[in-house]
């Protein structure tokens, strides 16, 4: 891995991150900690990467009428913890201390509300284009990072958005390599 992420859990900042504070965020319940890493896709518009529309929805900065795909989701408030883009970059939204708005109604292991107990890492990518190699290998670096400073987090508690929101959601997809990542990871 060529970049090392470091996580300070007082404040749940990772760095080198680039900070994008979102307001869609609120106080994990009381003495939850992070327990999940929920990979998810997203592009915005559907298929478009590289814009800064995934910054601005999950900052309520979005222009609803630049798009007629924007109508679908107007008004809805969600982010992330971390978005990782196609170059590698990665930039957190909430501190990992917080939760994030990314899971909605979802189930792990027969736990309900996996906001309240994981970290939210969006791809920028959608289900069926191949994720980048500089996604993998920041992404690895992040898992990393996270498994360091939240030791309840192995491979075995990251699961897909779809694997805790079946039926309602597909990301990251088909295109995402869970081998590769595995790989990376050991």
């Amino acid at each position: 891995m060529s970049e090392r992420f470091s996580i300070d859990t007082d404040s749940g900042l990772i760095e080198p991150a680039r900070q994008c504070p979102s307001p869609n965020c609120d106080e994990r319940p009381a003495n939850a900690v992070p327990e999940l890493l929920v990979v998810h896709g997203i592009s915005l518009p559907p298929g478009e990467f590289g814009g800064p529309e995934i910054e601005h929805l999950f900052t309520n900065r979005l222009d609803w009428d630049a798009h007629p795909y924007f109508q679908q989701i107007r008004g809805l408030e969600v982010s992330a913890h971390l978005l990782i883009r196609r170059d590698g970059e990665v930039i957190q939204f909430v501190p990992f201390t917080q939760r994030a708005w990314h899971a909605g109604e979802s189930t792990f292991r027969g736990r309900t509300c996996c906001n309240d107990f994981s970290i939210g890492v969006e791809l920028e990518g959608e289900d069926e284009t191949p994720y980048s190699d500089a996604q993998y290998t920041s992404l690895a670096a992040v898992v990393a990072a996270i498994a360091e400073a939240y030791p309840g987090i192995t491979g075995r508690e990251i699961a897909a958005h779809a694997d805790i929101a079946p039926g309602r959601k597909t990301d990251p997809g088909p295109a995402f390599d869970w081998l590769r990542l595995y790989d990376c990871l050991s």
